[in-house]
Formats: structure tokens, C-alpha cells, sequence
């Protein structure tokens, strides 16, 4: 290609011209010997203006798109060829043909400092001094055509044009392209940045250089966490069955635990990497790598082996349903997932990426149990592993002072943390990171924005924070006058152990003494702090790292004055971002640290298999080159922390990203019912489901409420939405099961044949589960009803009761009647009892007795005067013969029934 006199500079901002210079100098003047000076602006505005040194700014129009394709090689070794060749491609997005289009290569100082490795990405290309020759790609390009190229340049050279390196570091690349638009001039219509590690310079091709080598140091100790999580899909209000078929909101999870999905290239890049044989792997990066897994995909992917359904539209939760098709890549992915498990570190994410700030707000010990302890457990019986125990990995990076209490009550000796949010003991709230200002997501822009003067913000934190810090007043342990602290409770050895890994932990927690295949030697546990650890992470490689992939989020530690949007970037130059990042601790000694990097990508990350593979293949070549050393997981949270206490530093961007304080309350009433429902079922051996079976998938519903999955994508509104949804859902499935346990009223009036009969009711329990209960009746006055204590229903039946009752009133008595758990908790509706009682009462009792008296006492006249041969005066008036004729009316009537009774006898 050949070179012109157009490409000497690029036209500087602000200025506009046209072909027809002349001609639009006499139209000016025109317009301004007539006095209407304020038709100039409008003219200005419709004449084309070529880019300015903003080409992605809103204000200026949109002419070319630059797209990096390919950078080789990626990393500059030694051993690397001496000339780098970059291919991309370039598309006309405009409304109007742009002519003469070229490319060149710039190059900026080696970035200097941690937060460069951001913020030189921004930098005006000016900085970019070190220039190469413009070189031709294009005569035309029409609006919607594009066209691809390869432009070559020596890294160095004393006769030809090079980007003159001569040393190791990690150097800022820009790619110019200019061209000229019609109706404009030339200028620069876009650019692409990106960073080159350079670990060494290869000798010069025209021999002017020998390689040079990095300065000499001590290999940075390097761990890699290799995340593998995906947002909730469960669809929520489901208890659990034995038999029912599990639902999901979509069928997206099929598609990333199939051929090309997200999860399956991010497993496939460990197996290609490490290698799938664990006799033949790489013990040296293994060792480096621990695979942190989300409990909650887990479970999502087991339940999809039994078959499961599918809702037609993810927005009607009560909906149709179909049939899912992703069994059988869901037991593929838990198969090869559980081989890279048997010799690969394994660590739990906290359950479905649970927010442990809200978590800790609604402070709920069964919620929390569920979100903090149980997901060792279900890693470790799921992939028949041990994984590492007492560390937590909060997805946000950055927690307050409660969630680190909550962690060290549930035993976590450690939390991984950005190196930003923690702060010398006394600090928090003032550092660089903590008057960051918080943003609504990204700002709008990418790297070639220009430069900005930041006269009011907080200069962008260098990070000096040690690998391992010491949380001091995040200690609910207490220590006794002698000094000595008491161990926190250990959590339980898995279930299900594995002979072929073994479980490790914090300080404070379990370890065992075999450590997993390839791995080092473990050193010996330290005592037991009361004290929460934080093991710190570099932020500017994690931001770099997060920028990898499909939907890259902005991490919440990410500084204010760097955020924007890096999908107007390509995926090649991010890729190269991020390989620059894990790469510059290496290359730069600091002194007064320790060399140490902890490598955290988010853990819904989108990088594919060959953008995660050359991740671990950067790894594994800093490693190859003596600059890193593997360091596991365990060893690292096992360091001696640093002798300077700290505090948690809960960043101001970690509290926007959130969950909202209103779904906190909502979370702990439902959790409470949960807990107080769960109180009264009973487990009845040899039948399923058993009440925690029953009841835990309400519980992770309420854990998925609290998640940060896709609350760092800028937008709140839709998983505000989801969790808001979720939500209700599982409100309403409470308000059910506590409505599936009730009294059945009885028809009409119930009469009881006496005062002391029982009442007989009914109860009926269409809980899958035993329950105890207790009934509470509201006895009126007239009545006296025995309570009958506790009673059991059973599962998906009916009982009858019969309440000892007495009744001293004959009137139709209204009694309600309700049930209760044993705690008191109302169950199912009240009802009312109409009840009558065939008991004539106190009244009648009276009259009675006082009848029975008056006999008595007529029945003792008589006699008394009998006795005295007196006749009584009720005698009077009946004829002695007369009485005679009656008696023998009597005597002879008698004899007739008599016979009369024989005679039918016979």
C-alpha cells in the first residue's frame, strides 16, 4: 500500500471544512455584508464535518465503526516474532460515502501504574506519540459495506517504522483509521484501543537489538478463581415432591449446558487447557486454578436430569407449560464438570449469587443457614468432591460490616474481597475508592473517549491494600481475659466424601490433611482468629477480566471515573485488556508488597472458549516464564494476615447495585412463616417428602429474591421485576400451604343429647407432610370445653376429634373454632359451631327438686293420717259403695288382659 499527503495528521477538533472551500468563504462573507449572521449557524450545522478526535461522542456524527479481529502474537515473548500484525475490519455506519480510508498503529508509554491499565484507554490519541505510517485499505466504502485488513509493524527497528519497544511492560495500542466523508474532509473517524503485554523483546529483525529480558524479581504468587454460575430459573412457589417434575422460566440454561453455550465453553476451556486425563494434566496450573461454582446451578441442573417443564411465557409464572430439552446436556455438563472436579480446587458461591448485605438486613438464621452453610454441602454431594470450606466470595466484591459478622457467625474465617473495600482500621468512608460517586450503570462512550479533566473527583484509587487483611471488629467471638479466642463453630464434613479430593479451609474452619491431586503441600493451620479475614483482589485485572465476553457487566468496585460502555469496544480488544491486566503485576515490582495476584472474573461470566482459554493460557505462560508461581486457593487464604488492622469499606457503587431495602421486610415475614411452618410439620419415617424437602425450595425462592444477577447491567427495572415477581409468587404459595391445614364446619346445627356429650369435629390436612396442631375455641359462658393439647394430622387426610364439652344452657350457642400450630400460628379459615343441647338446665333442675319435695311431703300426709285412722280431707266426696264398684271395674279388667294375652300366647 502506499502512502499519501492526506495522512500526515489528523484534522484537530472542532474544525470543519468542505471541498469547496472558497465558495464557502464567499457564502460567509455574503451572509455577513447582509446582516443575517444567524443563518451562519445553520449552514455550519448542515455542512458535513469530519470526526474529531471524540469519534464516539454523542454530539458528532457517526461515519466509520473500527472492529479489532486479531492481534499476533497476543503476547510478545522473547521467542516472539518481531513484528506485530493486526487484522480488523472496518464498516461504514453512516448515511453517506466515505472515501480514502487508512489505518495506523500508535502507541503510548508503557502503562506506569494499576489504575493506567484503565484510564490510559481513555486518553486522547495524541498520547498515542510513537506513530507508524498510515497505510491504505479503501478507496470507498458505501453506507452499510465493510472491509477487512491485516497492517503489520516491527516492534522495533533502526531502519524501517516501529512502535520502538525495547523493554518489557504492558504498552497501550491504537488503532487509527481516517478517511473522508463525503461532503467533509479527511480526519479521523474512529479508533480501536487496546493493551500489548510485551514479557520480553525479541531481538530486532534488522538485528539493531538483542532480546531483552524482564528486570529480575520474585515470581508473583498467583491464584485463579474459575467461576461457574447463571442466573436463578426456577420457577418460584414450587415446594418440593417426590415425584413432580421441576419448572423453569425459560429454556436459555439448555442452551449454555449444550455444544457453544456459555457454561459449556467455559468447562470446555478448563478441559482443553488443563486437560481432561488428571494423570496427564498440568499439575503447575492446576494447582494455580480453583473452580467456584454457584450451588443454585447446581441444583437447577440436577433437577433438569429427571426432565422438567418449561413456562410458555416467562412473564405468566401460572401459565402453560412445556416439555424442556436440555436433560441430557445437563447430565453431560454435571458429568464432565464433576471429572474436573475429582482433581481441581473447589470452592461454594454464596446461593444464587445472594446479596450478603441484604442478607444480613433481614436476618433471618434459617435464610441465612441456607444461603451461607448449605452450599459446600450441595457442591459436595452433587460433584462428589470436598470443596474449600470457611471462604465466602461475595459476588459484589464489597460488603459493610454486617454481612461480615453474619459470615464470621456462620464460621467463614475468610472473605474475598476487591482490594478497595477494605480500609485501614479507622479510614473507611474517606479512601480514594469510598468517594467514588455512584452511576446509573455505565456511562455512555468507550475507550477512545476523549480526555477529561476531573477537577472535582476523587483521584482513581492505586491500589496498596495487602493480600490478606485483618477485618478487626468483625469478631462476634469473644475473647477471654487470658487472650486465648475461641475457635467459631466448625461447619460439617460433607455427606458424600470423595477419595479423590479433599476439603481445605480458612482460618477457623475445617482442613483436612490430604490436599487435592497436583496440588502443593498445604502449610500448616493457623490459629484460630476471631477476626474475619479478607483476601484481596486486584481491581483493575477483575474490571479488565469482566469486560471478556458476551454482555459484559461493569463491576460495582469499578471506580466512577472509568466506568463506560465497553461493548462499543470488539471482543478482541477487551480479550487483549484483560490479558494486559493479569500481566502487569508481574512485569511491575512495587515495593513494600508482596508479590501476589488473586484473579476474580464476575461470576455470570460471558467469555468463550477461546477468549477463556487464552485467559488461562496467559496464566500458564507467566508461570512458564518464571514471572508467577501457583498458589492455591488454600495456601492464600491460610497467609498470615497483615499486622495493620482493617475495616469493611462498603463502596458507594456496592449499595447502588443492591437489592432495594423495600423487598427486605417482604423476605423476613415469608421467611418467618417458613420457619414457623416448618416448626410444625412432622417427619414421618419412610415418608416423602419430609418437611425440609417439602419447604427448602420456598426458602432458595426467597434467597433468589435477594440475588445481584443483572444488577450491574445499568438498568434496575427488570430484575426488580423478576425479584418482585418471584416474590409474590412465593407469598402466594404460603398463604396456600397455611390454608391447606383447617377445621371442616359442620352442616347446620349440632345437638348434643346431654350436658357432659363431646363435640365432634373434623380436621384435614392436604399438606403432603404430617403436621401438629392445636384447635382454639372460643367457649361461650354457658359452655365448658376441655382443651385437647396437641394432636397430629396425617398427610393428605382427614381426623376426627371428639372435644370433651359441657353445655349448661338449652339455646342454639354459636362457638368459632380455628386451628393453630403448636407455636400459635393461625392455620387454614375459622369456622363456627352452632351447638344445642337436649340438658333442660338449672331452671328445670329447680323445678324439679322442688316437685319432688312437694310429693314427698303430700305422700307423708296421707300416711300420717292413715296411720291415725283419720281419713283425708282429698277423700271427701267419693260414696264407700261406689268406690267398691270401681275397684272390682279394676280387678276385673285385669283379669280380661290377662286372658287376652294367653290366648295370643297360644
Amino acid at each position: 500500500m502506499t502512502q499519501t499527503f492526506r495522512h500526515r495528521a489528523a484534522i484537530p477538533l472542532g474544525v470543519v471544512a468542505g471541498r469547496r472551500v472558497g465558495l464557502f468563504r464567499i457564502i460567509v462573507a455574503v451572509l455577513t455584508i447582509l446582516g443575517s449572521a444567524t443563518a451562519l449557524p445553520v449552514l455550519i450545522a448542515q455542512h458535513a464535518t469530519a470526526q474529531p478526535t471524540t469519534p464516539n461522542s454523542s454530539s458528532s456524527p457517526k461515519f466509520l465503526k473500527l472492529t479489532l479481529d486479531s492481534v499476533n502474537p497476543s503476547a510478545v515473548t522473547t521467542t516472539s516474532d518481531p513484528t506485530l500484525t493486526v487484522a480488523g475490519t472496518v464498516t461504514n455506519i453512516g448515511d453517506r460515502v466515505v472515501e480514502d480510508i487508512s489505518v495506523r498503529i500508535q502507541r503510548a508509554a508503557a502503562v506506569a501504574t494499576p489504575s493506567a491499565l484503565r484510564s490510559t484507554l481513555r486518553l486522547d490519541q495524541v498520547n498515542y506519540d510513537v506513530t507508524g505510517p498510515f497505510e491504505d485499505i479503501a478507496e470507498r466504502l458505501s453506507p452499510g459495506q465493510r472491509k477487512q485488513f491485516t497492517i503489520s509493524i516491527a516492534l522495533r527497528s533502526a531502519s524501517s517504522a516501529a512502535l520502538d519497544i525495547t523493554k518489557p511492560g504492558v504498552y497501550p495500542l491504537l488503532l487509527n483509521v481516517n478517511g473522508e466523508p463525503a461532503y467533509g474532509t479527511q480526519a479521523r473517524l474512529d479508533d480501536a484501543r487496546f493493551l500489548l503485554p510485551v514479557l520480553g523483546v525479541p531481538p530486532a529483525a534488522d538485528a539493531s537489538g538483542a532480546a531483552a529480558q524482564p528486570a529480575p524479581d520474585a515470581p508473583v504468587a498467583t491464584t485463579l478463581l474459575w467461576p461457574l454460575a447463571d442466573r436463578p430459573r426456577l420457577v418460584a412457589g414450587v415446594p418440593g415432591s417426590v415425584n413432580g417434575k421441576a419448572e423453569l422460566t425459560d429454556d436459555e440454561l439448555a442452551a449454555s449446558l449444550g455444544k457453544g453455550g456459555r457454561l459449556d465453553q467455559l468447562l470446555g476451556a478448563l478441559e482443553s487447557v488443563l486437560g481432561t486425563n488428571p494423570a496427564t494434566r498440568d499439575r503447575t496450573l492446576t494447582s494455580a486454578v480453583c473452580v467456584a461454582v454457584d450451588p443454585d446451578l447446581l441444583i437447577t441442573a440436577q433437577a433438569m436430569t429427571k426432565g422438567y417443564r418449561v413456562l410458555a411465557s416467562p412473564s405468566d409464572p401460572d401459565g402453560a407449560t412445556r416439555a424442556g430439552s436440555g436433560a441430557d446436556q445437563a447430565q453431560t455438563w454435571l458429568d464432565r464438570l464433576r471429572a474436573v472436579a475429582a482433581s481441581v480446587c473447589t470452592v461454594a458461591l454464596p446461593f444464587a449469587q445472594v446479596d450478603v448485605t441484604a442478607l444480613a438486613a433481614v436476618n433471618d438464621p434459617d435464610l441465612s443457614a441456607r444461603a451461607l452453610d448449605a452450599p459446600a454441602d450441595i457442591v459436595d454431594s452433587i460433584l462428589a468432591t470436598k470443596s474449600v470450606r470457611g471462604v465466602s466470595v461475595p459476588d459484589s466484591g464489597s460488603i459493610d460490616a454486617s454481612a461480615g459478622m453474619l459470615l464470621r457467625s456462620h464460621g467463614f474465617g475468610t472473605a474475598v474481597l476487591a482490594d478497595t473495600a477494605a480500609a485501614p482500621l479507622g479510614t473507611a468512608g474517606t479512601t480514594a475508592a469510598s468517594q467514588q460517586p455512584a452511576t446509573n450503570g455505565r456511562i455512555n462512550g468507550n475507550q477512545s473517549t476523549a480526555n477529561q479533566t476531573y477537577t472535582t473527583s476523587p483521584p482513581l484509587p492505586e491500589t496498596s491494600t495487602p493480600d490478606v487483611v485483618r477485618l478487626a471488629e468483625i469478631a462476634p467471638v469473644p475473647v477471654p481475659p487470658n487472650g486465648t479466642a475461641e475457635a467459631p463453630p466448625e461447619p460439617q464434613p460433607s455427606a458424600t466424601p470423595s477419595t479423590s479430593a479433599t476439603s481445605t479451609s480458612a482460618p477457623g474452619a475445617t482442613t483436612s490433611s490430604t490436599p487435592p491431586a497436583g496440588a502443593a503441600a498445604l502449610p500448616a493451620t493457623p490459629p484460630a482468629d476471631p477476626a474475619l479475614h479478607a483476601a484481596t483482589f486486584d481491581i483493575w485485572s477483575a474490571t479488565a477480566l469482566a469486560a471478556v465476553g458476551s454482555n459484559p457487566p461493569t463491576p460495582s468496585f469499578t471506580p466512577s471515573r472509568v466506568r463506560y460502555d465497553v461493548t462499543n469496544d470488539s471482543r478482541m480488544a477487551r480479550l487483549q485488556d484483560a490479558l494486559g491486566a493479569i500481566t502487569w503485576t508481574a512485569l511491575n515490582p512495587e515495593p513494600n508488597r508482596p508479590r501476589s495476584l488473586l484473579l476474580v472474573p464476575p461470576q455470570q461470566w460471558g467469555a468463550n472458549r477461546e477468549e477463556a482459554a487464552a485467559i488461562l493460557k496467559q496464566v500458564e505462560l507467566l508461570l512458564r516464564n518464571n514471572l508467577a508461581t501457583p498458589r492455591t486457593l488454600a495456601e492464600l487464604v491460610a497467609e498470615p494476615p497483615d499486622a495493620q488492622p482493617h475495616e469493611p469499606d462498603y463502596l458507594p457503587q456496592a449499595a447502588h447495585d443492591a437489592v432495594p431495602d423495600r423487598l427486605v421486610p417482604a423476605v423476613r415475614d415469608q421467611g418467618r412463616r417458613i420457619t414457623e411452618l416448618m416448626r410444625a410439620l412432622v417427619e414421618v419415617p419412610e415418608n416423602e417428602p419430609t418437611p425440609r424437602q417439602f419447604l427448602t425450595p420456598l426458602r432458595d425462592d426467597l434467597l433468589r429474591v435477594l440475588t445481584l444477577s443483572d444488577r450491574r447491567t445499568g438498568d434496575s427495572a427488570q430484575p426488580d421485576t423478576y425479584a418482585q415477581r418471584r416474590l409474590d409468587q412465593t407469598t402466594r404459595t404460603m398463604d396456600r400451604l397455611y390454608g391447606s391445614v383447617t377445621v371442616l364446619p359442620p352442616g347446620g346445627v349440632y345437638t348434643l343429647a346431654s350436658e357432659q356429650s363431646p363435640l365432634l369435629l373434623v380436621a384435614r390436612n392436604e399438606l403432603p407432610v404430617a403436621i401438629r396442631i392445636r384447635f382454639r375455641i372460643e367457649a361461650p359462658t354457658e359452655t365448658k370445653i376441655t382443651d385437647p393439647g396437641e394432636e397430629t394430622l396425617p398427610p393428605t387426610g382427614s381426623r376426627s376429634f371428639q372435644i370433651p364439652t359441657e353445655v349448661s344452657d338449652s339455646r342454639n350457642l354459636v362457638i368459632p373454632i380455628s386451628l393453630t400450630t403448636p407455636d400459635g400460628v393461625a392455620l387454614g379459615n375459622p369456622t363456627s359451631v352452632s351447638v344445642r343441647s337436649n340438658a333442660y338446665g338449672q331452671t328445670l333442675a329447680i323445678i324439679t327438686a322442688c316437685a319432688g319435695i312437694l310429693l314427698f311431703l303430700l305422700a307423708g300426709r296421707r300416711l300420717w293420717r292413715r296411720f291415725r285412722g283419720q281419713p283425708d280431707p282429698a277423700d271427701e266426696g267419693f260414696d264407700p259403695g261406689t268406690r267398691r264398684r270401681v275397684n272390682r271395674y279394676r280387678r276385673a279388667r285385669q283379669r280380661v288382659l290377662r286372658q287376652q294375652e294367653q290366648q295370643e300366647a297360644r
